[in-house]
């Protein structure tokens, strides 16, 4: 069977994700290289991996002849120039999302990528390829529920880890770029088009520190869309149950709704405290299988040279809207998508 062979950027948390998934999940995937500005961590996960090139410098992964894709999971910051790199480099590309920190950035990785029309460019915003997303998505295109009405969408992270998350949020961009710009991806790809308004609200409704960043702990925003559908997505960072997503759209003739009690599990607990059934305490748990799909879809688009989606107009779009959500958040206005 023809294999992908794969360098790999950044190895933290998600990118150990990722790299696990393309060594042993993904039969279509061959990891070669591993990369991360933390030697030690790219050998420590090459040796966990059997991969055998290990880098420190993406310039010089990317001028491995052995790779030929690479696989982004570095800060947001960093994703303009690591696109840059290996492209330039001859090699296809998946990136994790957001696309880039800015939209002025956004619009310099669309030139690249359109500067390199036979390499495969993707981006990952991997709830698109969660299962039950797919099978929603499809039931909308059937008509299942009639004309759509309303979209809304609801994420939340847990307080568990929030040591991790207040250290990483004055350069992951803010709240709307960060954790919202998923839900903005899917109310996209729900709906199908962009918003014509937005009124994003929020506020520091427990860690104060948020406001030195210009955000919130906990932010929601109202929109109109371009074919007149109403959306609304919250985000938070204080739950206290764990991490849960979900999504109802409602149309015409139904409603599809996707979100049970967030759990890996059937257990339930009966005690003194009453019945309890625990809740995922990460993103990874909950999205495991969409990250493996997300990639399977990569990799056959690269073996059969098509382009797959989200794409790189997909990110800009969505970083578009995510920078007008933060603008409304601060100025507490109505504000309309040009």
């Amino acid at each position: 069977m023809k294999k992908v062979k794969f360098g790999i950027i950044g190895v933290g948390r998600l990118g150990y994700e990722h790299a696990c998934n393309l060594a042993a999940r993904i039969p279509a995937a061959e990891l070669v290289a591993v990369c991360d500005g933390n030697l030690e961590r790219a050998k420590e996960v090459a040796e966990d991996l059997g991969v055998s090139a290990v880098y420190d410098d993406p310039a010089k992964m990317c001028a491995d002849p052995e790779v030929e894709a690479v696989a982004i999971v570095t800060n947001t910051n960093s994703h303009l120039e690591m696109i840059r790199i290996a492209m330039e480099a001859g090699k296809h590309v998946f990136c994790e999302k957001p696309l880039a920190s800015t939209v002025a950035e956004c619009k310099e990785v669309e030139k690249i990528v359109e500067a390199h029309p036979e390499q495969i460019f993707m981006l990952g915003f991997m709830r698109r390829y969660d299962y039950s997303y797919e099978v929603a998505k499809k039931k909308i295109e059937n008509g299942d529920i009639g004309d759509l009405v309303l979209v809304r969408c609801y994420s939340q992270d847990p307080r568990s880890i929030i040591e991790g998350t207040l250290e990483y949020a004055p350069r992951s961009g803010g709240q709307f770029i960060d954790m919202s710009i998923h839900d903005m991806d899917l109310i996209r790809w729900i709906t199908g088009c962009n918003p014509s308004k937005v009124w994003a609200i929020g506020g520091c409704y427990e860690f104060p520190q948020y406001a030195d960043w210009d955000d919130g702990d906990n932010v929601g925003c109202l929109m109109q869309m371009e074919n007149n559908v109403m959306a609304f997505f919250y985000a938070g960072r204080t739950a206290a149950h764990g991490s849960a997503v979900e999504t109802e759209i409602l149309g015409t003739k139904g409603m599809l709704r996707i979100g049970s009690t967030p759990t890996d599990s059937l257990v339930q607990v009966f005690s003194e405290n009453g019945v309890c059934q625990e809740c995922y305490q990460d993103f990874l748990t909950r999205w495991h299988y969409a990250y493996i799909r997300e990639m399977e879809v990569y990799c056959d688009a690269v073996l059969n040279h098509v382009q797959p989606t989200p794409n790189v107009y997909d990110g800009t779009d969505s970083n578009r809207i995510a920078e007008l959500c933060k603008e409304s958040f601060i100025k507490n206005e109505l504000l309309k998508f040009e």
